[in-house]
């Protein structure tokens, strides 16, 4: 497509909606350099810092959830989801959109209702293995439907896999070892043990590593540990925790470090997270959020099954579960080897391009024919 795309991408809250929303918007850049993208979140989401930081637009509109019970909200609610209609129409009409990308999140059902108003085709991807209301809304009336994983139960759905930036969507972890290691201050050959909980931690994980500090260390095991922002572990005299053999840091804004520093790697189950341990060929225990709708455990499926990675409950990850499974597993090579195998096997790479392309053919052939508008 010759001409500037003109496209507005939604969904925010998180870094698993964010992430893939902005590598789709940077993949139409890379097939389309002068492409006009704006991006449409609501107040208090990560979308806020994320999405500038990536060199986007953004336009904010208030959340509108629908109350779970009777009472005053509930009477409220129809005059603000209006409002909140009203205001991405207004974005999408500004902007001059021939497209929009929805991922989920508060902000798109308002989204996906104004673009079918205004005949804007819409696109969307699901990340999760359990698709959101948002876009089991806009999936009925999308020019296409791409998720994460297969069964999710939209119409018209395609498995292409998730979207990733570039850094890790391209990455390779041998070559990329021992930079990673430097970045994080690792200087032998002694095994890694990464854990993270994600952008906003994970208290069960942080208390369960701060309890094994001494036996990873005797076992000769180095332990990285991303604890979240605000989340740091502290001793009795409030200093940060500090264990010969341990490394703490709040947040890594390089994950392709993380995923190629780490031997083994500790951490939720997001799909993002479960995805890009697929393409990094990291192997992991999952410890999926104890919260929601189950979809974590669900996320961790496939890469379980094939015998990337090991999944315990929340509850079960413990000092006692590390002793007898994490450094047992640590010691041996040979099964991290098959099971860094096995989890590569499933890594898709490109789902930011299929649905990039998706978007700029759509949106060419209307242009051809004359729809659009």
């Amino acid at each position: 497509m010759s001409e500037p795309i003109r496209l507005v991408v939604a969904g925010g809250g998180t870094a698993g909606h964010i992430s893939p929303m902005l590598a789709i918007a940077d993949a139409v850049k890379q097939d389309n350099p002068a492409a006009q993208i704006t991006a449409l979140g609501s107040p208090g989401g990560l979308e806020t810092r994320l999405v500038p930081e990536a060199g986007y637009p953004l336009e904010l509109i208030p959340k509108a959830p629908m109350p779970r019970s009777i009472n005053l909200d509930l009477l409220k609610f129809p005059f603000r989801f209006a409002k909140a209609v009203n205001q991405a129409k207004a974005v999408l009409r500004q902007s001059n959109a021939q497209a929009l990308l929805g991922v989920g999140g508060y902000v798109c059902t308002p989204a996906y209702l104004a673009a079918k108003k205004l005949g804007v085709p819409i696109f969307v991807h699901e990340a999760n293995s359990k698709a959101g209301m948002a876009n089991k809304l806009g999936a009925k009336h999308a020019a296409a439907v791409g998720t994460t994983f297969a069964g999710t139960g939209l119409p018209g759905e395609e498995q292409v896999g998730m979207p990733m930036r570039p850094n890790v969507a391209t990455m390779d972890r041998a070559a990329l070892r021992e930079e990673a290691r430097a970045h994080f201050g690792l200087t032998d050959d002694r095994p890694v043990l990464l854990v993270t909980g994600g952008s906003s931690g994970a208290l069960s994980l942080n208390n369960a590593v701060a309890q094994s500090l001494q036996q990873l260390n005797a076992a000769g095991i180095r332990t990285v540990h991303i604890t979240g922002r605000g989340k740091q572990l502290t001793n009795a005299t409030g200093a940060l925790l500090a264990h010969e053999g341990y490394t703490q840091v709040e947040y890594v804004d390089r994950m392709d470090y993380a995923y190629a520093a780490a031997d083994l790697m500790v951490c939720r189950s997001g799909a993002g997270t479960v995805c890009e341990l697929e393409v990094a060929g990291t192997p992991s225990v999952l410890v999926p959020l104890p919260i929601g709708n189950g979809e974590q455990k669900l996320n961790a499926r496939e890469l379980v099954q094939a015998g990337g990675a090991l999944l315990v409950d929340d509850k079960d990850f413990s000092a006692g579960y590390i002793a007898e499974q994490v450094i047992p597993l640590l010691g041996d090579q040979h099964k991290l080897e098959q099971m860094s195998q096995a989890a590569s096997s499933l890594g898709r790479r490109d789902a930011a391009q299929i649905m990039a392309r998706k978007i700029i053919t759509e949106v060419s052939s209307r242009v051809h024919s004359g729809q659009e508008g």
